[in-house]
């Protein structure tokens, strides 16, 4: 490649590329190369001194009992909320391809919920799950309604649980909507020319020729409720007795709630690299099975 085609190419990199590059380097690549530094210092967010401390941080981290309770109860979150996502949004998905009238306003309907920032669904479901459900509750004397959800260990989780199936489903229905659309027709009539029922057709025709649309779905799910923060500070704010705080809460309480921002850092890492291991791992399996199918 001789100097003017590298120089073109470099040109037209940094007209179409450059400045989301160093977007890119400003907000995620520095901050990230900033934070491991801060693993290896004692800061308190405030001082202009920041003495290093070795591995002391991920000493730390490893003693924190609290830390890995949080990392835990976020582990068992995260697998029940997946499942019940994706099997929400599979169901829905399946609704609104299937011919069904008024299926494009139905679409829009269930796409809805992610676009309300996490903050505001933590209000709102709170004021639902603490005063609506209660009223209702108390007025039809259902016992399981009768008081607030949020202030039993279980119930808080179950809350969070649901918000996030209504948050993340309308938006994982898209994704399989359009696995769905993407199933020739040729393909469905020819099963069920050959005896195939329409729970058949699903099992052993559409959903191998849809494996894409899963493995995207199942990362961008475990991802965000790995990391769910906005929704737990706002729904339940870790109560009741701290039942209900997140491996993300945790974090961010210990760096700027505590002022250990070395340990908070240190934490923030281990989480990083679990979520990291759990979307590789599903990623990877993900594919071997799409290429099986």
């Amino acid at each position: 490649m001789n100097t003017n085609t590298m120089s073109y190419k470099t040109k037209q990199f940094l007209m179409f590329a450059g400045v989301t590059t160093f977007i890119f380097c400003a907000v995620v690549i520095v901050p990230f190369i900033y934070g491991l530094y801060l693993t290896f210092t004692s800061w308190d967010g405030v001082s202009v001194s920041k003495p290093f401390v070795g591995l002391a941080n991920y000493a730390a981290t490893f003693k924190d009992g609290a830390f890995w309770q949080a990392l835990l109860r976020t582990a068992i979150y995260s697998v029940i909320s997946v499942i019940l996502v994706n099997v929400v949004a599979f169901i829905l998905a399946f609704l609104v391809t299937s011919g069904v009238k008024g299926q494009n306003f139905f679409r829009a309907g269930f796409f809805v919920p992610n676009l309300i920032g996490g903050i505001v669904l933590g209000y709102i479901w709170k004021f639902v799950f603490n005063r609506a459900f209660v009223s209702l509750g108390n007025a039809l004397s259902i016992g399981f309604l009768s008081t607030s959800w949020l202030a039993t260990t279980n119930g808080a989780m179950l809350c969070l649980i649901i918000v996030s199936v209504w948050q993340y489903a309308g938006y994982m229905m898209l994704i399989y909507v359009a696995g769905f659309m993407s199933v020739s027709n040729d393909v469905i009539e020819a099963a069920k020319i050959d005896g195939c029922t329409n729970m058949q057709t699903i099992v052993h025709i559409s959903v191998p020729l849809m494996v894409s649309s899963f493995v995207q779905c199942l990362f961008l799910t475990i991802t965000r409720c790995f990391m769910v923060y906005d929704v737990n500070l706002s729904l339940t704010n870790g109560e009741p007795f701290n039942s209900s705080v997140m491996a993300a809460m945790h974090v961010y309480n210990t760096a700027f709630t505590y002022k250990d921002y070395g340990t908070g850092q240190a934490e923030a890492l281990v989480l990083f690299i679990v979520c990291a291991i759990v979307g590789v791992l599903q990623v990877y399996i993900g594919k071997k099975a799409e290429v099986s199918a």
